[in-house]
């Protein structure tokens, strides 16, 4: 019998309506969340990326701008707009869209963004925090926005295997750390690990993030797993994630689709992370 496909689609409506309500809620004591997203240069993708966030910003009534610099600004400029936000009371979150231009050294344009500022999450005192196991009003998007996943369909993580298919800074490592936070038995697989499927096969959980399309079958799949699947590839003119989404789906307990589930979490704990960031303003001033 085929596993659930999760309906990402109505997970981010109900958390949306649930940040929406957040959001009425500072404003009418005079705080109304604020994000600002600076982009560099022409990519198109980033562009449409950038266009999702501001609507969903919209949507949930946080207050957005969106600054566009030429593929020729600078550090020294980038770095600059980035310390007037700093000092932005009506600026709550920062997010410095990627990739930059390859002039510009993106983690020492990271560690200019105030971590109480940094929905992105990549800041190395954010990160240390996230390591430690502190408690913090940041959690990085794509990650968090996995365990949101999981909890909005009744999993229970505490005790169960979880296996992680990718070690990057972005989505791999955070994520091993948020099911830690869970209580979950972690492990983390990789290019390098002899076997892969000998291990994924053992998951009670598998979250693959690696930017392979395809890359994980029935093969590498416990039945009854949930899979959660971050990768999106752009392969034959359509996008796909890294795991064989017909095949899995047979034996899966419940699987998420590409496109139409994670992605839109990430834009969702973004959302999140920014009124988490105005409250946080309240409390300190």
């Amino acid at each position: 019998m085929a596993g659930q496909v999760i309906n990402g689609k109505e997970i981010v409506a109900t958390i949306r309506e649930e940040i929406k309500a957040e959001v009425l809620e500072l404003t009418a004591v005079g705080c109304e969340p604020g994000l600002v997203v600076i982009i560099v240069g022409d990519d198109p993708a980033s562009h449409v990326y950038v266009n999702g966030k501001e609507k969903a910003c919209a949507q949930v009534g946080i207050y957005s701008e969106v600054h566009r610099l030429p593929a020729e600004t600078t550090q020294d400029e980038l770095v600059s707009l980035i310390h007037v936000f700093n000092r932005d009371a009506r600026i709550h979150g920062i997010l410095v869209q990627s990739p930059l231009p390859a002039h510009i050294n993106e983690d020492e344009v990271v560690d200019h963004i105030a971590p109480d500022k940094d929905v992105d999450c990549f800041h190395p005192i954010n990160v240390g925090n996230l390591m430690i196991g502190k408690k913090t009003g940041m959690k990085p998007c794509t990650p968090a926005g996995v365990i949101q996943v999981l909890k909005r369909i009744g999993t229970e993580i505490s005790g169960k295997h979880a296996v992680v298919v990718g070690r990057s800074n972005i989505v791999g490592k955070p994520m091993a750390m948020l099911l830690l936070q869970e209580n979950a038995t972690v492990s983390i697989v990789h290019s390098r690990t002899p076997d892969m499927a000998e291990i994924t096969r053992q998951a009670d959980i598998l979250v693959v993030a690696v930017g392979k399309a395809n890359l994980i079958g029935p093969e590498h799949v416990k039945p009854g797993a949930i899979v959660i699947d971050v990768g999106m590839n752009r392969t034959d003119g359509k996008l796909r994630g890294d795991v064989d989404f017909e095949a899995v789906k047979e034996i899966s307990g419940a699987i998420t689709p590409v496109p139409g589930c994670v992605g839109p979490m990430t834009i969702t704990m973004l959302l999140q992370n920014t009124v988490n960031a105005a409250r946080l303003s309240q409390n300190t001033q």
